[in-house]
């Protein structure tokens, strides 16, 4: 089941897509909605991202949206109720990220041009800026597979069996999205069956491909408790973040 949003913009000889996944419930929020339609700056969540995907420079051609069956509707609601015209293809997810994620791989038209784009992202990630998104169509172009990172700022420690012990966090990063793939790869990748090891994108593409990881943001967080919202809205109030997000 799908909505189409549709637009008039001219698509690009090699297009670019993007997904977005948004199938969070909330729990950890204490929220009375699902995370992805809380409020930001008096707008849902989600809007704020879909709006950093419509940025014309993108030039991204189709995003899909995609969310629990449950969740259409109010989706739809609040797309009425802020006068949300911004393109998108909604289309139902799966019980699981890695089955969502294919759903909206089956959204996107089936024969593509040859170098085609895609990018997935978290739906709850509303701060991610334009200059990331297009580092990560620009790296995805070059090797095939690119993924969004940033170095840990806190010490880190393993556990085992005798106690813990530590790692050298300068060979670590912290994944972020979008993760960004030729179309073609990620459709082959897709049809692979699920393992528990997936845990993004770019774990399910690992056996296929080495991935590129790209400099990410910090301000790039995701929405999962309400010290996140909180932050959130505190960056948002920085006249420079709002300036670097249309960047």
């Amino acid at each position: 089941m799908t909505d189409v949003f549709s637009s008039s913009s001219a698509s690009p000889a090699a297009p670019r897509y993007a997904i977005l996944v948004a199938g969070g419930s909330g729990l950890r929020m204490g929220a009375d909605r699902p995370k992805q339609f809380l409020l930001l700056r008096g707008e849902p969540v989600l809007l704020h991202t879909l709006r950093r995907f419509a940025e014309p420079a993108l030039g991204v051609t189709k995003t899909v949206v995609v969310l629990p069956a449950d969740q259409l509707d109010f989706w739809r609601q609040l797309c009425a109720e802020y006068a949300i015209t911004l393109p998108h293809t909604l289309v139902v997810g799966g019980a699981t990220r890695w089955a969502s994620v294919k759903a909206g791989l089956a959204a996107l038209p089936a024969e593509a041009p040859a170098g085609t784009l895609v990018a997935v992202h978290d739906g709850v990630r509303p701060l991610i800026t334009a200059s990331v998104i297009e580092a990560a169509y620009v790296a995805a172009a070059a090797h095939g597979a690119a993924a969004v990172a940033v170095p840990p700022k806190d010490s880190v420690r393993m556990l085992g069996a005798a106690g813990s012990s530590p790692l050298d966090r300068r060979r670590l990063r912290l994944m972020q999205t979008p993760q960004t793939f030729d179309l073609a790869l990620l459709r082959r990748a897709y049809r692979l069956p699920e393992l528990p090891t997936f845990t993004d994108d770019a774990s399910v593409v690992d056996d296929l491909h080495p991935v590129q990881l790209v400099e990410g943001d910090y301000r790039n967080l995701k929405i999962t408790t309400p010290e996140d919202l909180l932050l959130a809205e505190a960056l948002l109030s920085e006249p420079r973040i709002r300036t670097d997000l249309s960047e």
